[in-house]
């Protein structure tokens, strides 16, 4: 690889790490948000559902975005504003301000995410595999962290700093990536030739505003459900709305030429659907953890943001231990054992959530968490691979794409499973009941694993 080419996979690895780190460096100021803006638990969550939906919708997006208008330019374009909303967040004057700005930052990230790994298949064509790992650890090595990195810039510069600190990556990034990444080519059909209502059709906006107004509402309807205690005329002309944008929006998508979310593949290639709903179920649990365990150490141990960061990185050091391993098994013997021995984990971990409370042990805690870490190796290792072999060569960019939406649809699932048990406070009985319900969750994953096993045996004799 000549240096060119390096440059620019630090360019591009810069720019698509601020998606993850910043994803999970919330999960350390979730109890110090709480306390600044005077919030209950369900209505602090929103700092986590609006990033998830925003990325959600912003990345698929963002991709058919870069054919009408260069990945160059979307890249580089959401460098600015990852710095823009970075430098405002930390001003805001309320908390509103602060999901507003956050919705931003998630844009900006995402575009980067949406065209990274194109820029680099495209124009790294020398040991293109390795490039690409070399991506994976960006984005892996910056969730990993991300816990780590919050806990220490919040115990020494509070909340505003974990905006603050995307400043000197987004810089180097774009000068980097200003110098390395090549001019985009002319594009025949360019926005400009291009009439607002068919490049709106083009990305499917209906969709987009559909999905978004049901997700919402749905979400909006559910939670205060939960904190009022009771069902008003409110919470269900709220539920309603979003049941209704719901079935319009599935109607919509199997009708329309240019999906956002393709659902007549679903029908199509039911191997590949299952996987989807597979990963959903593993990123349910594996959030639910990931969110959790820093609110139960902060709100129920009254740790600190710098040791809540310091026991976070039993999870993710062990996640990125095991993800080499894990390629090399999964290589060996295909990905349905590593994916059995994660679910078994996953369930041995929520059952160890069950036994947290005030006073247990930090070595639980500190073993939950590697247990979880371990599985998050072989998951994301094994459903990669699950993926690629229950999809046709042909459908592989849809699928990925598919496969990012199961990602955000389960991280957002777990936030709201959260924020329905625990309420308006956080408590050591919330977490344990939270375990409990992880645990059937976990349970599931291994019976449907063990009836895939069983179907790949039959096939095979």
């Amino acid at each position: 690889m000549n240096d060119r080419n390096k440059w620019l996979m630090i360019a591009v690895g810069m720019g698509i790490m601020l998606n993850p780190l910043n994803s999970s460096m919330i999960s350390v100021a979730i109890a110090r948000l709480q306390n600044v803006y005077q919030l209950d638990f369900t209505d602090v969550s929103w700092i986590i559902f609006s990033f998830y939906i925003a990325s959600a919708v912003a990345q698929p997006v963002m991709g058919k975005c870069s054919d009408l208008f260069g990945r160059r330019k979307i890249f580089l374009t959401g460098l600015v504003i990852v710095f823009v909303s970075s430098m405002l967040a930390p001003l805001s004057p309320s908390f509103s301000w602060l999901i507003v700005f956050r919705i931003v930052q998630s844009i900006g990230t995402s575009m980067m995410v949406a065209v990274g790994m194109a820029i680099v298949r495209i124009y790294v064509t020398e040991k293109q595999a390795a490039a690409l790992s070399v991506l994976a650890i960006f984005l892996s090595g910056a969730a990993a962290i991300g816990p780590f990195i919050g806990g220490i810039l919040i115990h020494w510069w509070d909340w505003p700093s974990i905006f603050i600190v995307n400043i000197p990556f987004v810089t180097a990034s774009f000068l980097f990536a200003w110098r390395t990444i090549p001019k985009d080519e002319p594009i025949e059909s360019t926005s400009g030739e291009m009439s607002i209502r068919k490049w709106l059709g083009l990305i499917d906006t209906p969709g987009i505003l559909l999905f978004t107004v049901a997700l919402v509402a749905l979400l909006i309807a559910l939670l205060s459900v939960k904190s009022t205690g009771y069902l008003s005329t409110w919470n269900l002309m709220i539920g309603g709305i979003g049941f209704i944008a719901l079935v319009i929006f599935i109607r919509h998508e199997l009708k329309t030429s240019s999906p956002f979310i393709p659902l007549r593949t679903f029908a199509k290639y039911p191997a590949m659907t299952w996987v989807n709903v597979q990963f959903m179920l593993i990123n349910i649990l594996f959030y639910s953890l990931f969110f959790g365990i820093p609110s139960y150490l902060q709100q129920v141990r009254h740790v600190n943001e710098f040791n809540t960061g310091i026991l976070m990185l039993a999870l993710g050091l062990c996640s990125l231990v095991i993800s080499p391993l894990a390629g090399r098994w999964i290589d060996k013997s295909g990905s349905r054992p590593a994916l059995i021995v994660a679910a078994v984990l996953m369930t041995f971990g929520s059952i160890l959530i069950v036994l947290l409370d005030e006073n247990s042990p930090v070595v639980i805690v500190i073993l939950t968490l590697a247990v979880f870490g371990i599985s998050n190796g072989l998951n994301g290792v094994g459903m990669q691979a699950a993926l690629f072999k229950s999809t046709p060569k042909e459908m592989i960019g849809v699928a990925s794409g598919i496969f990012n939406t199961s990602r955000y649809l389960g991280t957002i699932l777990s936030s709201l499973l959260i924020g329905i048990v625990m309420g308006d406070t956080f408590s050591a009985i919330g977490f344990q009941m939270l375990g409990v319900i992880l645990t059937v969750l976990a349970t599931s994953l291994i019976i449907m694993n063990l009836r895939g096993q069983r179907s790949s045996e039959s096939q095979a004799v």
